[in-house]
């Protein structure tokens, strides 16, 4: 498999970039956020960048502080999509900025009116993040093989059903269709008596 060369154009600093963006936008989760400076005034740490700060620019502020209010400690844990905007302007130049594309944690999309220049405002729009839910968790392997036969007993004693079995085993884990078929399984009579 072909390795990503992305990482080779990290930027040196003690900040995330812009060009840190270039080779795609990356979704992080906030795990601080703090006082910065005066050029710099809230400096916010992700899981993402090597543990670099994120400083957003007064419109992203704008935007943190329309979704999620205006305490940064409300912000810890929810999470953001960061992409390159080669539009941004600073100083007459296009030097290219960090732009949120997404935020967890808001009922909606966000249409925002921001200052794009001096006197001037356009829209812009953060969309809400849809997070995959993460794959449950696996019924464990060494669990089954003790828990089985007393499932088996049970079904085999009428004390309980197959369903009832495998709605129980939802709430442990995840069982796989060779465990579904083991539990489903028909029971076989073991003596002459249940056999006449």
């Amino acid at each position: 498999m072909e390795q990503s060369l992305a990482h080779t154009i990290t930027p040196k600093s003690d900040q995330a970039n812009a060009d840190d963006l270039i080779a795609s936008p990356v979704t992080v989760q906030i795990v601080s956020v703090k006082q910065g400076d005066k050029e710099s005034p809230v400096w916010i740490t992700t899981t993402g960048f090597d543990g670099r700060a994120w400083k957003p620019c007064k419109s992203m502020r704008r935007v943190l502080i329309t979704a999620w209010g205006e305490y940064g400690s409300a912000w810890v844990g929810k999470s953001v999509t960061l992409f390159c905007d080669p539009e941004v302007v600073y100083g007459g130049v296009k030097v290219g900025g960090i732009r949120i594309s997404h935020m967890s944690d808001i009922q909606a999309d966000m249409q925002l009116s921001l200052t794009a220049t001096r006197g001037k405002r356009k829209p812009f729009m953060v969309r809400k993040l849809v997070q995959a839910e993460p794959e449950p968790a696996s019924y464990p392997a060494d669990k089954f093989a003790t828990d089985l036969p007393k499932m088996r007993d049970s079904i085999a004693t009428n004390k309980s059903t197959v369903e009832r079995i495998l709605a129980y085993c939802a709430t442990i884990g995840t069982l796989t269709q060779q465990q579904i078929d083991a539990i489903s399984a028909p029971i076989e009579p073991t003596t002459e008596e249940e056999i006449f």
